[in-house]
């Protein structure tokens, strides 16, 4: 077993960088700390794709920090043709944002900057079992004068969104995004859409620039949610990773999050960025 004394950062990240690349998945690592920064130690396990198991207290000053490898192929980020790749019995399914704080604190933020309790028409892009309405339910004082409309092309999220949700206010279609047109839906004046556009199937700026122009209402606003993590094993694994990328790259993510800032500001909205693991763009009208 490793034992860290008084060794810097710069020293324990060699080494652990070592040991961690000689791990399975799945396999365990242990190691004695002593003054542990809880912190460190998670950003760590994100570092190395594994997780941050409980640690054994030694004594007061000292732990055995644990950790276990995550199975990188369990992630829903790889290609497949599976038409049900956001299904119930996806890998996608078994994630939780609404466990996740860092997703949790900065939704409620964008709900809050959005006058949440002042809209009265909803629309979610890609709702897939309903974890965005699910927080609105809790948060919302006026959620049952509320419309609440949500879309996804996974036909298994849509019937476990719909036993997820009984109430008369709340309704779901399943339909492909890219056709909205074919839905003759109104105009909402909040619309919501969370690691959605940034599909491969999907023309990022011109669906974007269609909802907003047909679906919007001028007076509305809109939450845009750009995931800035990989789902891996389960787990929320902080940076953005493009194709062909061995490592986190944010160039793309942050183009795309520029690019609706600048197109909803021409259109007379204000405009805030927010969050961390998932960039959230809120817009309201200035009209």
């Amino acid at each position: 077993m490793i034992k860290f004394k008084d060794e810097n950062l710069y020293t324990k990240l060699d080494i652990l960088q070592k040991e961690f690349s000689k791990l399975k998945a799945k396999e365990i690592l242990e190691f004695e700390i002593q003054n542990p920064n809880y912190k460190v130690l998670v950003d760590i396990g994100q570092i190395y794709y594994c997780k941050m198991l409980t640690p054994k207290i030694i004594n007061e000053n000292t732990i055995i920090a644990r950790y276990e490898k995550l199975n990188q192929n369990e992630s829903f980020h790889k290609d497949t043709k599976d038409e049900e790749k956001y299904g119930v019995n996806s890998t996608f399914a078994s994630i939780k944002k609404n466990e996740q704080a860092s997703f949790l604190h900065y939704y409620k933020q964008a709900l809050k900057n959005v006058n949440i309790n002042k809209r009265t028409k909803i629309l979610n892009l890609g709702v897939n079992s309903g974890d965005e309405f699910e927080v609105i339910k809790n948060y919302a004082s006026n959620f049952e004068n509320l419309e609440l409309l949500g879309i996804d092309y996974s036909q298994s999220a849509i019937y476990e969104a719909q036993n997820n949700f009984k109430q008369k206010n709340i309704s779901f279609i399943c339909a492909n995004i890219n056709e909205l047109y074919k839905l003759n839906l109104e105009e909402f004046d909040l619309i919501i859409t969370i690691g959605t556009l940034q599909s491969s199937n999907i023309e990022f700026n011109i669906l974007f620039q269609d909802i907003v122009q047909k679906y919007l209402k001028k007076t509305g606003a809109m939450i845009l949610g750009f995931p800035n993590c990989r789902w891996i094993d389960g787990e929320m694994i902080y940076g953005a990773k493009a194709k062909n990328y061995q490592f986190p790259e944010s160039s793309l993510l942050y183009k795309d999050v520029m690019f609706c800032k600048k197109y909803l500001q021409q259109k007379k909205y204000r405009v805030t960025i927010t969050g961390k693991d998932y960039i959230f763009l809120t817009a309201t009208s200035i009209r």
